[in-house]
């Protein structure tokens, strides 16, 4: 399902989901994604939820857009359009609860394992049953090594942004780089833009090759 259609939102609101564990910056990167589309006039709402801890735990953040009015900011069960996963089985989790047949996904494939999977207690799915997990739950899906890439630039926290320049690469919402420049030129050095600007690049190579 994209989101636009001859330059308008097919679904009213559109609800988008981006889905992590602590640390993995979920937070940062649904506020960068809020506020590209509030520039560019859209109605943006977020809210976000936290796992147990602060790092290490789930953390989920739901943005609905609309071109009319502000909504709730929790999306119902059932309805997500797009569900952009920071790490897999956060992916399988959240379409869960809010996939749906029409469902679109943008997956991290770097795992991270909780407490019970590190003592042996727990098994961590493979990423071959991951990913046909998330297909299964999904009428599209792209899977990327974000993490591996962002440890080329320095930082594993660059993910976020990878994902968020993927998202721009699909043509499923209408974000672009200049949208994402101007949005953290209004709170970064220029230095920093520009890490991130490689970061959003990568991202949109990456869910184009």
């Amino acid at each position: 399902m994209r989101a636009m259609e001859n330059g308008k939102l097919t679904s009213d609101p559109y609800n988008l989901i981006i889905a992590g564990v602590g640390g993995q910056g979920n937070v940062l990167a649904s506020r960068v994604l809020g506020g590209m589309l509030t520039e560019k006039g859209y109605h943006v709402t977020i809210g976000d939820t936290f796992g147990a801890s602060q790092r290490g735990g789930s953390v989920m953040s739901h943005i609905r857009i609309s071109v009319d009015s502000s909504w709730s900011p929790q999306i119902p069960k059932g309805r997500a359009h797009m569900v952009i996963a920071l790490e897999p089985t956060e992916a399988v989790r959240v379409l869960g609860d809010y996939g749906n047949p029409e469902v679109q996904v943008l997956c991290n494939t770097r795992p991270i394992h909780s407490v019970g999977v590190i003592c042996g207690e727990l098994n961590y799915p493979s990423l071959e049953d991951l990913e046909k997990w998330v297909r299964d739950l999904s009428d599209k899906a792209w899977f990327l090594d974000a993490t591996d890439a962002a440890m080329k630039l320095g930082n594993p926290i660059f993910g976020n942004i990878m994902m968020i320049g993927a998202l721009g690469g699909t043509g499923a919402l209408p974000v672009n780089r200049q949208d994402f420049e101007a949005a953290v030129s209004r709170t970064m050095s220029p230095d920093k833009v520009k890490m991130n600007l490689s970061a959003y690049d990568m991202g949109v190579e990456m869910v184009q090759a």
